[in-house]
């Protein structure tokens, strides 16, 4: 299972979590009290931080989804066989996609569809359909999130693809 699928609590036990201070807007309420959280994927050395919030417990939250996607995004396992995941499935609606950008689900799609397109050697089209949804949706997913986005394209191009407008 890709690490980005992992439920939080089991991604955590194999991360580090580091709460320090940092500086930028909030005036003296924001470096009063460590706030910052970085969490790193010890197995990996993959990480994130969060800091923006004044509340510890909410930086953890951004914290931990920025990780789930940074894995997403970074780390490559093999497409498990037998078709697409229950997490997969359960966001198909027809031939759709329906997940937003921030939510919890949206890095587990984004770690499975990158495992399946590595492996299909970047043929959108035959993904898309083994995943049971159109190409364009497929695309959407990635479009969702800038960082997603580039990462596609940059896969693509290293194959030798063009990249997707």
């Amino acid at each position: 299972m890709h690490p980005a699928a992992l439920p939080i609590d089991a991604l955590l036990r194999h991360c580090s979590m580091v709460r320090t201070r940092r500086g930028g807007p909030g005036g003296q309420h924001r470096n009063k009290v460590e706030t910052a959280v970085v969490i790193t994927h010890e197995p990996t050395g993959i990480s994130a931080e969060a800091s923006e919030r004044r509340s510890q417990a909410d930086n953890t939250r951004v914290a931990v989804w920025r990780l789930r996607l940074r894995l997403a995004l970074d780390l490559r396992t093999p497409a498990s066989p037998g078709g697409p995941s229950a997490v997969w499935r359960s966001r198909v609606r027809g031939s759709s996609l329906a997940v937003a950008a921030t939510h919890d689900d949206y890095p587990t799609l984004v770690a499975e569809a990158l495992d399946r397109l590595q492996a299909a050697d970047f043929t959108m089209a035959k993904v898309a359909r083994e995943a049971g949804i159109s190409s364009s949706q497929l695309a959407r997913l990635f479009a969702r999130n800038a960082a997603a986005w580039t990462t596609l394209n940059r896969m693509r191009v290293a194959r030798g693809l063009p990249p997707i407008r």
